[in-house]
């Protein structure tokens, strides 16, 4: 059967370096590109559609480029096309390997501090993380389900001490979990430690297990202690086959952003795309093609 991805190039030089990205899948792959893009939403206030949300749901996989422009206000290109393609979709699982460092960091996608539960009104703000056990689990069995693939040890990663409420059930959860996985052993570190043990001791981490807010930030930790941001890909997953929402098997992304500053400069790095568009064929069971 023919594959079908959709292709989001989005802005900046995410226009630059997935053309690049492209050129390592194969001829036979049918392509559909989605125009969502700061130009068109400052032409017409559109983001992304729900005919297009239906198109992406409807093929394979989806490789994405980057949106962010500071001519659109923060928040607006970020919820109204990543976000909302992670809880469309249901990408519960955020993987971001680092084959230069041997670990892969598997963070929650679909709630925490991202959630957009919140509000901002009279001078005060309030930003709402959301926690419920079934999203836990569920990404911890595919972090553990990860980690008996590799060196058999997962590091849960959150701030028990002070976040009490949700970490005590990251805890329960996990270590749920784990018992159903006696191959694989369960370490705990706190974000602000594990932040200083991936720069100076990453070798003690095999695969790392956190929520959306932490997993972003140890993410860009982890890259500039490896190759750099221009070398980083991941993937947004939703693992379960036989639940999957339509056929999509997840959204591929280099993780550096739009890099306005250096767009049309020509210097764009296109590793982290090309490593993208690699692992989603990966995915696609691709994985003679992809090496």
């Amino acid at each position: 059967m023919t594959l079908h991805v959709t292709v989001l190039p989005g802005d900046g030089i995410g226009r630059e370096v997935i053309p690049r990205a492209l050129e390592e899948l194969p001829s036979d792959v049918e392509i559909t590109e989605i125009p969502a893009s700061a130009e068109r939403y400052l032409d017409g206030g559109v983001v992304l559609t729900d005919v297009e949300i239906d198109t992406i749901r409807s093929s394979d996989a989806l490789l994405f480029g980057a949106v962010g422009d500071p001519r659109v206000p923060d928040g607006v290109l970020e919820r109204g096309v990543i976000l909302r393609l992670r809880k469309e979709l249901d990408l519960y699982a955020n993987v971001r390997p680092f084959p230069e460092l041997d670990l892969v960091i598997v963070r929650e996608n679909t709630q925490g501090a991202y959630s957009g539960v919140g509000v901002n009104s009279q001078g005060s703000a309030l930003e709402v993380s959301v926690n419920t056990a079934d999203a836990i689990e569920r990404c911890a069995e595919y972090a553990f389900s990860l980690a008996e693939t590799r060196r058999g040890h997962v590091t849960l990663v959150h701030k028990t001490n002070v976040m009490v409420h949700a970490g005590a059930l990251w805890r329960e959860v996990t270590s749920s979990v784990a018992a159903r996985h006696p191959d694989a052993e369960l370490a705990y570190a706190h974000a602000d430690a594990a932040a200083y043990h991936l720069v100076r001791d990453h070798g003690r981490f095999d695969v790392i297990l956190t929520d959306n807010l932490f997993g972003d930030l140890l993410a860009d930790v982890a890259a500039g202690v490896g190759d750099g941001l221009g070398a980083a890909a991941s993937a947004n997953l939703h693992p379960n086959r036989s639940t999957r929402p339509g056929r999509c098997v997840g959204m591929f992304e280099p993780v550096h952003g739009s890099a306005p500053d250096i767009a049309g400069t020509g210097t764009a790095d296109p590793r982290a795309a090309i490593a993208a568009a690699r692992m989603m064929l990966v995915e696609l069971d691709l994985a003679t093609v992809a090496s």
